[in-house]
């Protein structure tokens, strides 16, 4: 086995046992602690330091000389090795605590040229997502392993240029209220041109749907590394053009990933104010 797929085969491990933890927790019922970190709808519960602590345990009994950058704070550690573990333990949080089936884990490994391998969990439908850099992207599921290539293209015929007027699109939004009202104003300018709309709340599986063709294309602003280094990873994988969304007042960095023929009009539409 090659170095990059024992990365492969220990991020997809990390992640499908933080999620049977946190699979645990649901059956348990709601999480007692709950708390906000930048803004009140910006919350952390003990499911998530759980599933972090979980993470990194593992990785450093595995591969000790690594680095780590976890999302819940204080958890950062230098590595010597060259390489950095970058970890979402419960990317969609609010989700996981209003009992909403639409959460998961992401796990990524990364050098100083950008992500080697990365796995993003669904524990609610036991599908996991992964890629590396020099192969292929697959869902594991209960059908088995299937090779990853972007939304087939045919949904029922865009009638416009840009060919958007057939597209499902999915999105996210700020927990910042001056940056959601922005984003408002871009989705208005987009819900004429497209076929719909989805905003269900974990960064990491947007992406991840989208590189399986559940959706046909994903944009977001205000994501951290964590929220999408294996989900756009996974995307690049299956062929999909990941893009960078430049910053603007009250519009932060963001990314976008679509299919190559649409990558270029969809960004003309949600890059700006």
């Amino acid at each position: 086995m090659s170095e990059t797929a024992a990365l492969l085969e220990l991020a997809a491990e990390a992640a499908r046992t933080a999620g049977a933890l946190l699979a645990e927790r649901v059956r348990h019922g709601a999480e007692r602690e709950v708390m906000a970190k930048s803004t009140p709808t910006d919350l952390v519960s003990e499911a998530d330091i759980a599933s972090q602590r979980t993470i990194r345990e593992l990785l450093e009994r595995r591969r000790p000389e690594d680095g780590f950058v976890g999302e819940e704070g204080g958890s950062s550690k230098p590595g010597s090795s060259g390489l950095d573990w970058v970890v979402d333990p419960l990317d969609g949080t609010v989700n996981f605590i209003f009992g909403i089936p639409q959460w998961s884990v992401s796990v990524a490994v990364r050098d100083r040229r950008g992500v080697l391998a990365g796995a993003v969990y669904d524990p609610n439908r036991d599908e996991l997502f992964s890629a590396r850099r020099d192969g292929p992207a697959a869902l594991h599921g209960g059908r088995g392993a299937s090779e990853l290539s972007g939304p087939d293209g045919v949904r029922g015929g865009g009638r416009d240029a840009s060919g958007l007027a057939d597209k499902m699109i999915a999105t996210g939004l700020s927990y910042d209220a001056q940056v959601r009202g922005a984003q408002a104003k871009v989705l208005a300018r987009l819900v004429s041109r497209v076929r719909d709309i989805r905003r269900f709340g974990s960064a990491a599986l947007d992406l991840a749907w989208t590189a399986a063709g559940r959706y046909d294309a994903y944009f977001e602003r205000a994501v951290k590394q964590w929220d999408i280094a294996a989900g756009a990873l996974i995307c690049e994988r299956a062929g999909l053009r990941v893009l960078e969304l430049p910053v603007h007042p009250n519009l932060p960095w963001g990314i976008l990933a679509a299919p190559p023929a649409i990558a270029e009009p969809l960004l003309e539409l949600v890059g700006g104010p």
